[in-house]
């Protein structure tokens, strides 16, 4: 463990970092839910057939991946510091 090359505080602000654009990512996916309760269904209907909302739905299962990825990171960081490697 001491060819580690990891510093805690840069560790700790990059997690911050994509913590908060996980929980942005998921604001703006319940605030799509609810708008989408507004539209009728034709309205509805041709807002899911775009490129964008394709592009969309590919970004939330991505962001899937990645806030287990960070978990993951959370629980190696957090191993780290209690062991004192950092």
């Amino acid at each position: 463990m001491q060819d580690l090359d990891i510093d805690l505080p840069n560790a700790k602000l990059a997690y911050t970092i994509i913590q908060s654009l996980l929980d942005g990512h998921e604001a703006l996916s319940d605030l799509l839910v609810v708008m989408s309760h507004a539209l009728d269904e034709d309205t509805l209907k041709a807002l899911t057939a775009t490129g964008e909302w394709q592009k969309y739905l590919e970004s939330k299962r991505v962001l899937e991946t990645a806030h287990a990825q960070i978990e993951k990171l959370t629980e190696v960081l957090k191993s780290l510091e209690e062991k004192g490697s950092l």
